[in-house]
């Protein structure tokens, strides 16, 4: 099973890490389904809201809810995931690497993308999440403990990635 993870304390440093690491991989050519977080188009938007984008060209959507500026529950969209795992399951065929931003609510609860990356580990294709501390008990018992930490670093990732791959390409 060729899966990793990061994981870093700090709001959005786990999505910018793995942003940064996508950005390097799609400039290399590689062939990437999964997710990635956008920024929101709006500055002054929430510290909570979250824009997705489907891997390798889109769409991208909005997976936390308008709950207003002073709205202290879980922003989470579910129906957005749901949505946006159904488009990355059907781009997984041909994919080089499974990107999944996080192991969130959802995938913790065996919903979201836990299909896709149980497809992906099928399908022989290397699978990278990021996973926040909250959720990697749920994470490592999804996987069973065969993951891959991985050093926090668009760097790491992307070493990782790329031995990943030349093992597939041997293989």
């Amino acid at each position: 099973m060729k899966i990793a993870y990061v994981t870093l304390s700090g709001r959005g440093l786990i999505d910018d890490c793995i942003a940064e690491a996508v950005a390097t991989l799609e400039a290399r050519g590689l062939r990437l389904a999964g997710t990635v977080r956008v920024l929101p188009p709006d500055p002054h938007s929430h510290a909570c809201d979250m824009d997705i984008r489907v891997l390798p060209d889109g769409p991208s959507r909005r997976i936390s809810q308008p709950l207003g500026r002073q709205s202290q529950g879980c922003r989470l969209d579910s129906g957005a995931i749901e949505t946006l795992s159904v488009a990355v399951e059907a781009r997984l065929a041909g994919a080089d690497l499974l990107v999944v931003n996080k192991f969130g609510k959802q995938e913790a609860s065996g919903r979201g993308l836990c299909q896709a990356i149980a497809m992906a580990v099928e399908a022989g294709i290397p699978v990278l999440v990021g996973v926040n501390g909250l959720n990697l008990p749920e994470f490592l018992a999804f996987v069973g403990h065969a993951a891959t930490p991985l050093e926090g670093t668009p760097e790491a990732i992307v070493s990782w990635a790329m031995a990943g791959i030349a093992r597939m390409i041997e293989a």
